[in-house]
Parts: C-alpha cells; structure tokens; sequence
C-alpha cells in the first residue's frame, strides 16, 4: 500500500523531465531555426554597374554611377531588413564635361548631397538555394535631402563561386521629387531617370 504512491511519484518525476527535456529541445531547435532564417547581404561595388538614361531632345542621355558600399541584413522569416545601398552622387558621369558640370552643380548638387541612398526595410518572396529568385524589396530612397518610398523588383540568379547576380529596374521621377529642371528653350529633357542596376553580392547566415 505504501510502495504504490512512491512508484506514482518517481513516474510523474520522470514525466516531468521528460516534458520539460523535450521543451529545451523544442526551444534549441526553434532558436537555431530562427537564427538561420536571418541572412546578411553584402553588395560588391566593384563588381556592380549602375546605369541610367535621361531621354531628351533630339537624343538620349546614358550615364553611370559608382556603389560606394551595400550591405541589408535581412530576416527571412519576417521580412524585415536593415541596412543601406549608398551610391556615390559625385561619380555621375554622361561622358560630356559641361552637362556633367551641370547636373552636379545645379540638379544633383552633390558637393552638398554627395550620397544617395536606398535603405530597406521589407522583403517579399523567397531567396531560392537554386536557380532563380524574384524579390521585392520596400525601402526609402535618400536624394538630394528628402525622403521618397521605393520599392524594387529585384531578378536574383546564382553566379560565379557562391555569389548572386541581382538585376533591377525603376523610374526617378526627379522633377516630381523637387530637383532643379535642367529643360532650357533650346534642350528639353524627360520628367524621369530610368536606373537599372546589375550587382553582385554574397549571401550569409548570421
């Protein structure tokens, strides 16, 4: 009569610690999930083009910027990133010295706003281990002293070892967003700038 209570007792001891064993491992491996859901993306700006074209009178515009540095840190889980792609204002070049002198000087004013700056802060869609991605990345863009919502449709492919080439489009409306109009009597130019960017960046988990 005696044994049966002690017997009840070291079964539900041992009950106990199994379930609260389980729930450690639980725990472990939803931790150790989470941590490998969140990724770091390192742009190289060696490796990255930026072009753009500005359709005016008569011709077309086609010019470059440089990538001073990108780096998102993003949580696959969630969505959420952070981080900033900051391209070199003061590297924009057309090829022509005296419309370049300009667009620094009054349009893009660089020597005050030397950076221009993408700063994410959602992903949409899936990063695939192979073959080809399809992402959509929410951020503010950064130019000339203001704040303007931009999101990008971003083409993602494997590269050469164990990089990503990422591909994107989109429109700077420049006139809209408050940029001097460069359009003279003689030489009218479009109300926007098309970008297209082809990066290379590496993919880590944190």
């Amino acid at each position: 009569m005696g044994l049966a209570p002690t017997v009840s007792s070291a079964l539900s001891a041992s009950l106990r610690w199994v379930l609260l064993t389980l729930s450690v491992c639980a725990s472990l491996v939803s931790s150790a999930s989470a941590r490998a859901q969140q990724l770091a993306v390192t742009v190289d700006p060696a490796a990255t083009q930026i072009n753009f074209t500005l359709g005016a009178t008569m011709h077309t515009v086609h010019g470059v910027f440089t990538l001073k540095s990108g780096q998102m840190h993003w949580d696959a889980a969630t969505g959420r990133a952070t981080g900033a792609i900051v391209i070199d204002a003061a590297s924009g070049n057309t090829d022509n010295s005296g419309r370049d002198k300009n667009m620094h000087a009054q349009v893009l004013e660089s020597a005050t706003f030397p950076e221009i700056v993408f700063v994410p802060s959602q992903v949409k869609g899936t990063l695939a281990k192979e073959g080809n991605s399809q992402l959509e990345v929410s951020g503010v863009v950064k130019l000339h002293g203001q704040d303007h919502d931009q999101t990008l449709n971003i083409a993602v492919q494997p590269g050469a070892n164990g990089t990503l080439q990422a591909t994107t489009q989109f429109s700077v409306p420049f006139k809209m967003w408050g940029l001097h109009d460069p359009s003279t009597f003689l030489l009218h130019v479009a109300d926007t700038v098309n970008v297209e960017i082809h990066a290379v960046a590496r993919v880590t988990s944190q």
